[in-house]
Order: structure tokens, then C-alpha cells, then sequence
């Protein structure tokens, strides 16, 4: 499997390398910019895994996932943000996003993961992982998210929620309804804004709450369902 990592700190870089060559069969090269990672994949015929730094000079890992997919068909992605791991305030399974200092048990796990995935699958992340990433590298704009035949939108302001929509509800119903997805995939546009703020509360708060809420529907009774 042919891996490309995108980092600015040739040194951290390097040992990225070298902990997948040490502990993997994979092939991986290092670049340290996104015009660089894309003069790289168009000379390459094939690049099944990117492991990228979220932001950094000359490096936006949000964009960047999305270009090269379009160069790269089912390319899988993993995120190395730049908050540290004790900022995050949920913990989700399968994680795909790598705060310092970095897992390394977990980030040799999630490349085990993307070598099973098949050829040309979805590149899928937790919905949770996804949101709780923009807002911790406080980004604006707006994360679209898909989940086989629906869609929404989460608008960000400073890294906060403050917007969501999807084709039946608006504001923070919206938000539930998109963390109830769960594995998503998703697209960053820092470009849009919201066309209204409807969620006050912080996004942390938001999401913990939408996680409950999302728990008590899966443990709720089926409808008709008795005891």
C-alpha cells in the first residue's frame, strides 16, 4: 500500500516514516506542502492512504484531502491536527484524526484499518471525529456531511457550531440528526456562511448532548415492541 505523509516539521515527518517502515510493509514518501503533495500525486500512478497535517504554512489537510481523492479515487485519509490530545472532549471508535502527542499503537491500527478497506470505498469518518477537529482548530465555513442518501451541513464561526441543516430540519434537531449518522463522509469549505445562527450553546455541550440523545434512541424500544 502506497502511503503519502504531508508534514511541515521535516523531523516529525521523518519519524512518521520511519515508524511505518519499521512496523509496515508499506511504501511512503514524505512531502512537506500541499503543492508539494499534489505535484506528487500527479506523477504517481496510485496512493491509497494520506496521513496530513491539518493546518500548518502552506499546508490546509482539509482541502487537500479533497483534491487529491479527486486524483486518487478511494484514498483514505487520517488527520494529525495540531491541538493537543487532552483538548478533545469525546472519544469515538475507528478514530481517523491524531492529536499530539500521537498514538502510535492507534495510528498504526487505523493504517491497518485502511489496508483492509476495499478498492475505491468511501473514505468514512465518525461525524463526531469530524466536527470536534473543525472546532478545536477553531475553522469557519461549513463541513458538508453524507451518509449514503442524506446530507447536511454544519456552518462553524471560530470553531463554533452555530448552524446546522439537513433536508428536514434546521438548527440544533439538524445537528442531532447528523451525529446520529455516525461514520459519514465529509467535505470542508471554509468559503460559506451561515444564512443564520440558530445554536448558542458551546460545541462541545452541543455534541455531548447530541451523543446522549443519539445513545437513548438506539436503547429506546422499537415501536410496537413490548416486554
Amino acid at each position: 500500500m502506497q502511503l503519502l505523509i504531508v508534514h511541515h516539521d521535516a523531523e516529525m515527518g521523518g519519524q512518521l516514516v520511519q515508524m511505518v517502515r519499521d512496523y509496515t510493509a508499506h511504501d511512503c514518501d514524505l512531502v512537506d506542502s500541499d503543492d508539494a503533495a499534489i505535484n506528487w500525486g500527479r506523477r504517481r500512478s496510485h496512493c491509497a492512504l494520506l496521513l496530513t497535517q491539518v493546518e500548518d504554512d502552506g499546508i490546509d489537510g482539509l482541502v487537500l484531502g479533497g483534491s487529491l481523492g479527486e486524483i486518487f479515487p478511494g484514498l483514505q485519509t487520517l488527520f494529525l491536527p495540531a491541538y493537543p490530545a487532552s483538548a478533545r472532549r469525546l472519544e469515538v471508535a475507528e478514530i481517523k484524526v491524531f492529536p499530539e502527542p500521537i498514538d502510535g499503537e492507534g495510528l498504526l491500527a487505523a493504517i491497518a484499518r485502511a489496508q483492509t478497506t476495499l478498492a475505491g470505498a468511501s473514505d468514512l469518518f465518525h461525524v463526531v471525529d469530524v466536527l470536534q477537529m473543525c472546532c478545536l482548530s477553531r475553522r469557519d465555513g461549513a463541513v458538508q456531511i453524507v451518509q449514503g442518501k442524506q446530507s447536511g451541513i454544519v456552518f462553524l464561526r471560530d470553531g463554533a457550531i452555530v448552524h446546522a441543516e439537513t433536508a428536514a430540519a434546521r438548527g440544533k434537531e439538524a445537528l442531532f440528526e447528523i451525529v446520529a449518522w455516525e461514520f459519514v463522509e465529509f467535505a470542508y469549505d471554509r468559503t460559506f456562511r451561515p444564512p443564520v445562527e440558530t445554536i448558542t450553546m458551546p460545541w462541545d455541550e452541543a455534541l455531548i448532548e447530541a451523543v446522549g440523545r443519539h445513545k437513548q434512541q438506539k436503547l429506546a424500544p422499537a415501536p410496537g415492541w413490548r416486554a
